[in-house]
C-alpha cells in the first residue's frame, strides 16, 4: 500500500495568533510540506482544485510545476482536476508539461468535483454535469492514446487529426478517475479499466464495498486484468504523538469547515460526537497516532479487498503549520509499515 497527502491548500487562521496567514506565506508553507513529505519518503503529493475563497488551489498545475522542481522523488497528482469544467486539451498539455519538469512522477486523478462553482465561472450548465465529464474524459483518453486526435462530441470543437503536444515522459500516463458515491461513476471507471480514486467524506470506508467490488466486476466483464483495477482513497487524515494530540490540532478546523459547509447546503451542524465517532476504528477519518493509522489502514484494506494507495487529507483552516510538517513526519514513520499490506 502507498500513502500519501493531499492539499486543498486552505486559508488558515494561526490559533495561536487568530491572525489570517497571508497567500505569499502560504504558498511558502505548502512547499516546505511537500518538501517534508518528500524527505520523509512518502508515495506521492496531490493538490486538489477549487475556486472558492477559502481555497488557494485554483491552479493546480502550477502548484505541483513548482513542487516538482523542487523535490526528488515523491509522485505529484492532482486531487482532483475538475475535468467536467475544463478543456482536456489543455489539461492534458499541462500535466504532460508537469511530468516533463518532474522527470516523471506525475498523475493525473480526474473528476466532476463536490462544489459547483467552476460551472458558471466557465460557462457551463450544471444540469450537463454528467455528460461534460463523460465525453471529456472520452477526449482526455484519446490524447492519452495517440499523439493524432480525430474526435467529435457535445460542449467542445471536433478535432481533425489533430496533433497534442507535448508528450509526457510516462507512457502510458496514468489517469485516475475520482469518485464520490455514484454507482454509475464505479461502474464506468471499471469498464474504461482505469484506476479509481475514491472520496470517503464521512462514514465509514467499509460500506464502500459493494461499490468497489461493482468496479472490480465491470473491469473484468470488459477484459481488463486486475492489476489495472486499483483502487485509492481520500480520507480526511491527521498524525499526533499520540491520539489526543493529534484530535486537538485537527477538530477546530474539521468544525469550521464543515459548519460552513452545512450553512451552505442546509444540512446538520458538524458535532464533537459525530467526529469521534467517525475516527474511530471502522470510521473514516484517519486522526491518530502512527500506530493507530497503520492498524486502521490495514483493517480498512481488508474490509475492502484490497486498495493500493491511501491519501491523507490533512490542511484545515485552523491548523498550525509546525503540527502539519509533524504530521508529515510521523506519516512518513508509519508508511514503511504499510508497504507490504
Amino acid at each position: 500500500m502507498h500513502i500519501g497527502v493531499d492539499s486543498f491548500v486552505a486559508k488558515v487562521t494561526d490559533p495561536d495568533t487568530e491572525q489570517v496567514v497571508g497567500p505569499v506565506e502560504r504558498f511558502a508553507h505548502l512547499l516546505e510540506e511537500i518538501e517534508t513529505a518528500d524527505r520523509a519518503g512518502l508515495y506521492s503529493y496531490g493538490i486538489g482544485e477549487h475556486h472558492r475563497s477559502e481555497y488557494y488551489d485554483a491552479a493546480p498545475a502550477v502548484i505541483l510545476a513548482a513542487a516538482a522542481a523542487r523535490t526528488q522523488n515523491i509522485r505529484m497528482r492532482s486531487a482532483v482536476t475538475v475535468l467536467s469544467a475544463a478543456d482536456p486539451v489543455r489539461v492534458w498539455q499541462e500535466y504532460a508539461t508537469v511530468d516533463l519538469i518532474s522527470g516523471g512522477r506525475v498523475e493525473l486523478v480526474v473528476g466532476r468535483g463536490s462544489f459547483t462553482e467552476a460551472f458558471p465561472l466557465f460557462g457551463l450548465a450544471f444540469s450537463d454535469y454528467d455528460e461534460l465529464f463523460t465525453s471529456k474524459l472520452d477526449l482526455l483518453l484519446k490524447i492519452r492514446d495517440s499523439e493524432r486526435v480525430t474526435w467529435s462530441g457535445p460542449h467542445r470543437p471536433a478535432l481533425n487529426d489533430q496533433p497534442v503536444y507535448p508528450r509526457p515522459a510516462q507512457d502510458p500516463f496514468p489517469i485516475w478517475v475520482g469518485v464520490g458515491g455514484s454507482p454509475e461513476s464505479f461502474y464506468r471507471a471499471g469498464a474504461l479499466g482505469l484506476p479509481l480514486m475514491v472520496a470517503i467524506i464521512g462514514g465509514a470506508p467499509a460500506q464502500f464495498a459493494p461499490l468497489i467490488d461493482l468496479y472490480r466486476r465491470a473491469g473484468a466483464e470488459a477484459g481488463h486484468s486486475p492489476e489495472q483495477l486499483k483502487v485509492g482513497l481520500h480520507v480526511f487524515g491527521f498524525l499526533g504523538d499520540d491520539v489526543a494530540q493529534a484530535t486537538n490540532a485537527f477538530y477546530p478546523g474539521w468544525e469550521a469547515m464543515f459548519t460552513q459547509i452545512a450553512r451552505e447546503r442546509g444540512g446538520m451542524p458538524p458535532s464533537r460526537r459525530q467526529f469521534d465517532a467517525t475516527r474511530g476504528p471502522d470510521g473514516a477519518y484517519f486522526v491518530g497516532d502512527p500506530d493507530m493509522i497503520v492498524d486502521k489502514a490495514t483493517r480498512v484494506a481488508e474490509q475492502l479487498g484490497g486498495v493500493d494507495r491511501i491519501n491523507l487529507q490533512m490542511t484545515n483552516p485552523r491548523l498550525r503549520h509546525a503540527d502539519l510538517l509533524h504530521s508529515i513526519e510521523l506519516l512518513g514513520e508509519a508508511a514503511p509499515k504499510l508497504a507490504d499490506v
